[in-house]
């Protein structure tokens, strides 16, 4: 058996929006403003610089290089194979699904099931030496994997700076450090020139609506839909809790009067979409939010916004542009055809049914 406890790797969010690693980097209460960090902060928060964390790299690493042969690599989620395909990295199994497309590579590679419930007897059979999965189904794939003969690692996708934070770390490990460092300058460069967009604009106030068919919860900074839109400048009307989601009353988001209201799909956007427009009509309280009466209500484009950190994030962003800095009536019209996009989403795939939701639970990531 694998000395899996010393080796583990937990790449978790645990600070603020771009804080990440392998342990808690920054005490409970020493948080950053998503507002006011600069590109300089990122790079710098970007390092790996915590001793405990140095130390698991290491030791991770140095078990890599002791092997005689490459390491057999699974990744249970598009999101986690896309980064390992941005990484060079070939596997000995992948996620399956029927939402999103696999990274060409991996199309002969073989398939370990959905991302939310990956089939153990196919992963055993593969041999794993790691198992890569997103840190959202930590909870329930943990205790699966401590049956595995296997070292494992939980990405942090919580956000784009923890992705690239992931990317980095997986890319000492594996030998990868050259991949990683052309990814990670591909960020900077993206985001020192994205910042300059709104240098001086005032910062929106937000209120982030995450759906299922039935019900939605309130999406903070701290999910990855939550950290698009600070990183944007948005402004979330629940910053500072240490929770992703939260369950609250239309009365005390009220309260909170936002100027915008953005709505997502945690899965079947398409029902989710028809959901959200039938509660905005027929609850009476929404049209007292000064975000409903200017108009400033709109549907995220399913694909760009999800549950994990995606390299489609610069499209995100942009999307993100026209909702929060609207300048020109084209801007507003092209940020209204994002709920028409939402609502063609789910009609593109042939399957629906449970299988493809519990995907797209995670996979919204795509």
């Amino acid at each position: 058996m694998k000395m899996r406890n010393w080796l583990f790797l937990c790449l978790l969010l645990y600070g603020a929006l771009f804080l990440c690693g392998c342990v808690d980097q920054h005490p409970e209460g020493e948080e950053s403003n998503p507002m006011t960090v600069s590109a300089d902060d990122i790079e710098t928060m970007l390092e790996i610089t915590d001793p405990k964390e140095q130390a698991a790299v290491k030791a991770a690493k140095a078990m890599v290089q002791s092997m005689d042969t490459e390491p057999r690599i699974i990744a249970t989620s598009i999101a986690t194979a896309e980064i390992c395909d941005r990484l060079d990295l070939d596997l000995a199994g992948v996620c399956s699904s029927t939402v999103f497309s696999l990274p060409e590579r991996y199309t002969d590679v073989a398939k370990v099931g959905a991302a939310m419930s990956p089939d153990m007897e196919i992963m055993a059979s593969l041999y794993p030496d790691w198992v890569l999965s997103p840190s959202s189904l930590q909870t329930d794939l943990q205790p699966k994997y401590e049956e595995l003969d296997t070292q494992w690692a939980f990405l942090n996708l919580r956000s784009v700076e923890g992705m690239y934070r992931s990317i980095q770390e997986l890319g000492e490990i594996f030998g990868r450090e050259e991949q990683a460092q052309e990814l990670v300058d591909e960020f900077m460069e993206f985001y020192e020139e994205y910042k300059k967009k709104n240098e001086g604009k005032e910062n929106p106030k937000v209120l982030i609506l995450m759906g299922l068919p039935g019900s939605y919860i309130i999406a903070t900074e701290r999910s990855y839909v939550g950290s698009l839109a600070a990183l944007a400048g948005g402004e979330n009307v629940y910053a500072g809790s240490d929770q992703e989601f939260l369950t609250v009353n239309t009365e005390d988001m009220k309260t909170k009067e936002p100027d915008i209201i953005l709505r997502a799909a945690h899965a079947l956007p398409d029902q989710v979409v028809e959901m959200f427009r039938e509660d905005f009509e027929t609850n009476d309280i929404w049209k007292h939010f000064e975000a409903v009466k200017n108009g400033r209500v709109y549907d995220l484009t399913y694909e760009l916004f999800g549950m994990s950190a995606t390299f489609q994030y610069p499209e995100a962003l942009m999307e993100l542009q026209t909702m929060l800095y609207p300048e020109h009536d084209t801007d507003t019209e092209q940020a209204g055809e994002s709920g028409t996009k939402a609502r063609q989403a789910e009609k593109q795939s042939n399957d629906v049914g449970k299988p493809e939701t519990e995907e797209a639970a995670d996979e919204t990531d795509q």
